[in-house]
């Protein structure tokens, strides 16, 4: 399919690996002009050469913090931003009770208040221009909490909420904004969660995965590909009636009826 998004210009938030870096390789496929993000800078410019190679597509690599203004204005600066997906880790897992100030106001910062300042950054042009497309990597959280991750799921409903009246006062001018909730993907923040339910549980790492994977009623855990794939058709021109959602990406973990 064609998404109709060829020569717009698209911003990604930490995204050298994992889910991010699947959102830039379907936006990069899908004829954008691309920004990368990452804190890691050799694995930055080692995603940004292999985006280049596969797709052909024109990939600016931008290092940094994206909690750091300074960096979000350094990835908002390249071009005019038509697509924006944000995106950022999520604390580590830990029992509520341990929780610190300063543990929850990072979580705020990373999950809420960071992506809402990336969306204030584009969100006048994209009115002025008449197109935009904001997807924001949420969690699966969002709709049932995942206990030992309850800074994420807060600062992430907040985020959700925040944004969702936002949406209706956009939606008028052809700019959506969406959120992607996922569950359990095949990434290297699950690999840690496995590691660390094993190292806890006295487990085999490999005995862990298989656990986690059956649980889904899908009987695997999902893909960075499949997940570029969903936010790559939030952004195309054919999702401009879709506004203000919440897509879970779960293989069906969360039961409900509506």
């Amino acid at each position: 399919m064609d998404l109709g998004i060829a020569g717009r210009h698209a911003v990604i938030c930490a995204s050298s690996a994992g889910l991010g870096r699947g959102c830039a390789l379907h936006l990069a496929q899908a004829g954008c002009s691309i920004v990368i993000n990452g804190r890691d800078e050799a694995k930055l410019e080692r995603a940004a050469a292999a985006l280049r190679k596969d797709t052909g597509a024109e990939i600016t690599a931008i290092p940094g913090d994206v909690t750091q203004a300074a960096t979000r204005e350094n990835l908002l600066a390249v071009k005019p931003v038509d697509i924006l997906v944000t995106n950022a880790g999520g604390p580590p897992l830990a029992d509520f009770r341990e929780l610190s100030n300063a543990d929850i106001h990072s979580g705020l910062e990373s999950n809420m208040v960071t992506p809402i300042a990336l969306v204030q950054g584009v969100i006048d042009a994209m009115v002025e221009r008449r197109f935009g497309r904001i997807v924001n990597i949420t969690s699966a959280s969002v709709l049932t909490g995942i206990p030992g991750l309850d800074p994420s799921s807060g600062a992430r409903a907040g985020l959700t909420a925040f944004l969702s009246g936002v949406a209706r006062q956009v939606a008028g001018s052809n700019v959506t904004i969406n959120n992607l909730l996922p569950g359990n993907f095949d990434t290297d923040r699950q690999a840690a969660i496995i590691a660390r339910t094993a190292q806890q549980s006295g487990k085999d790492e490999e005995a862990v995965r298989q656990q986690r994977e059956a649980s889904s009623p899908a009987g695997r855990f999902g893909t960075p590909d499949e997940f570029g794939a969903a936010c790559a058709f939030l952004a195309s021109t054919h999702a401009g009636y879709i506004t203000g959602q919440n897509l879970l990406m779960d293989g069906g973990a969360f039961s409900a009826n509506f």
